[in-house]
């Protein structure tokens, strides 16, 4: 063998799992089994100072990281708020301790629940120059994959000719 031959072979061996698409830690899988029953949407509503109102929450928990992040809407008013804070597992569900976001940095509120199955119940506050104010009991459940939101029509309303 020339003596400059064996960088070649060392490089194209090195370079072969790469090439074929191969990798190390392939089979560990990207999402726990408790994140994927956790993540999704959850619909309910929050009872509070201002009556009853409709939310929707999509959440998203990483339990390795013991993070959590997602969005709530309040369907009533239409209002999105990003969330993001901790996750903490707790037997088949676990807790989040999140705050909720306008416009990217603007703080107007937190959420504290615990997830137990698919019900989430917890503590929704609003934040009014830094402190917490009004606060809700929401209970929310988790709603099946791949169907309607519950105030959506699964098909539209037949029309009259």
């Amino acid at each position: 063998m020339r003596p400059n031959a064996l960088p070649r072979v060392l490089l194209a061996a090195a370079l072969l799992p790469a090439l074929t698409g191969c990798a190390f830690g392939a089979y560990i899988s990207p999402s726990t089994p408790l994140e994927r029953a956790l993540n999704g949407t959850y619909e309910g509503i929050g009872v509070g100072g201002t009556g009853r109102v409709p939310y929707r929450l999509i959440l998203y928990v990483q339990e390795r990281e013991g993070r959590a992040s997602g969005v709530i809407t309040n369907l009533e008013s239409r209002k999105a708020y990003a969330l993001s804070g901790k996750f903490q597992r707790a037997g088949q569900g676990g807790s989040i301790d999140v705050n909720l976001y306008e416009d990217g940095d603007k703080l107007r509120g937190t959420l504290r629940a615990q997830i137990d199955g698919t019900k989430l119940s917890g503590t929704l506050r609003t934040v009014l120059l830094g402190r917490e104010l009004l606060g809700y009991v929401v209970n929310l459940d988790k709603q099946p994959e791949g169907g309607a939101p519950a105030n959506v029509p699964a098909s539209p309303a037949p029309t009259v000719p």
